[in-house]
């Protein structure tokens, strides 16, 4: 059986004393249910934080079907994405700034947005 590295100073050398494993570098004494409950905990931390969410807090999926919420200016256009318009079959992205939803608005084209100007439909 493999044990774990110390979690304070990342020591190989651990060893079993009873219940507890024990760090020889650092004197660092820990649990190890307590350790799988912290490791599942930051995982569970980093899935709901890698979760888009709109404007509401609903998550956000790919293919998915929004609403714009607000007027949208687009750059080398006359004209502007309105409140209303529908948007299908996005795609979720780590774009440019927040812009983390990429899809193609009907009669703009293809384009990146923020899930801050969106809700799901």
């Amino acid at each position: 059986m493999t044990l774990p590295p110390c979690p304070s100073c990342s020591g190989e050398y651990t060893y079993e004393m009873g219940a507890l494993l024990v760090c020889p570098e650092c004197a660092h004494e820990w649990s190890p249910a307590e350790a799988e409950a912290e490791a599942e905990a930051e995982a569970e931390a980093a899935e709901a934080e890698a979760q888009v969410k709109d404007a509401y807090g609903t998550v956000l999926n790919d293919g998915d079907t929004v609403t714009i919420i607000k007027d949208l200016k687009v750059k080398g256009q006359a004209q502007s994405i309105k409140v209303g318009t529908k948007v299908r079959n996005i795609r979720l992205v780590d774009g440019v700034g927040d812009h983390d939803i990429d899809c193609k608005v009907d009669g703009f084209g293809p384009m990146q947005l923020k899930s801050s100007v969106v809700k799901k439909a």
